[in-house]
């Protein structure tokens, strides 16, 4: 195809074995693609967005109500999608009163996939599954263990559910600005590999860039832009300024090639898309 973001080739300078990369249009089309897209990588915690996707669609079905009690004493869905019932990082160990610090947590999501199950008695990934990677056609997407990181997908299905996000037919549209939005406001705390962010905003399973440094993204980046990484080396973001979203998936860890390579790629691709 002709693509009108000819810097998605500069994933081949990337230190990784194999790369592949899309950027999707608030329209749904596709701009471009680079690399073997059809490829399933572990995504790690790019799982969570899907994962969140599938609990605000039980929200909306009326099966959980995002203020009910869900895993720590106090603490409530809301709070386990926006990394503030105060669980560990790994760990079913309480570090904070729910609502008080941001602490990143896949324990936090592994209680959401457990109380989603318990109310529906439907097996998370069998929810998932049915909510949305099935009406998405996301047909190479599986989940087969956490909520928070044992994802496996492809780029052609995460430019699926970009496309949905940014123009959304499961959920009503009010919602998913619900979830790119910043839930409680002002908490400090670290955002794994790039260490504490004062403020560290979320919105509901989706990290906010807002004015964080450094971070994964570009420096063109809008503040609205959100999104996740996942520690295997993957990513997507969506720039609601730009009208765009990003997905790269890699099968080497991430580490520090990752944060030199991400934030001028990003922006390579935002310079393209003004210029298309």
């Amino acid at each position: 195809m002709q693509s009108s973001v000819p810097s998605l080739a500069s994933i081949e300078n990337w230190p990784v074995p194999t790369a592949a990369a899309a950027v999707v249009r608030a329209d749904g089309t596709l701009a471009g693609s680079y690399g073997p897209t059809e490829r399933r990588f572990p995504l790690a915690s790019v799982t969570k967005p899907l994962a969140a996707y599938a609990v605000l669609v039980a929200y909306e079905e009326g099966a959980i109500d995002l203020d009910e009690p869900a895993g720590p004493e106090g603490s409530t869905v809301r709070h386990l999608l926006a990394h503030t019932s105060g669980l560990a990082f790994d760990e079913n160990r309480v570090m904070a009163a729910p609502g008080t610090r941001r602490i990143y947590s896949n324990a936090g999501f592994e209680a959401l996939g457990d109380h989603l199950a318990k109310v529906t008695d439907i097996p998370f990934a069998d929810y998932l599954h049915q909510a949305v990677l099935e009406p998405l056609g996301m047909t190479s997407t599986t989940l087969e263990g956490s909520p928070a990181k044992d994802g496996a997908s492809t780029v052609d299905d995460l430019v699926r559910f970009a496309a949905e996000v940014q123009a959304p037919r499961l959920l009503d549209p009010r919602t998913v600005l619900e979830a790119m939005s910043v839930t409680y406001p002002g908490l400090t705390g670290i955002l794994p590999g790039y260490g504490h962010q004062r403020p560290n905003d979320w919105g509901l399973g989706f990290e906010i860039r807002d004015g964080k440094s450094p971070h994964w993204t570009g420096s063109l980046s809008s503040p609205r832009t959100f999104g996740h990484f996942g520690q295997s080396g993957t990513f997507l973001w969506i720039d609601p300024d730009a009208r765009a979203a990003c997905v790269a998936l890699t099968d080497r860890p991430f580490g520090a090639w990752a944060v030199e390579a991400w934030p001028p790629f990003t922006d390579a691709v935002l310079t393209d898309l003004r210029s298309s």
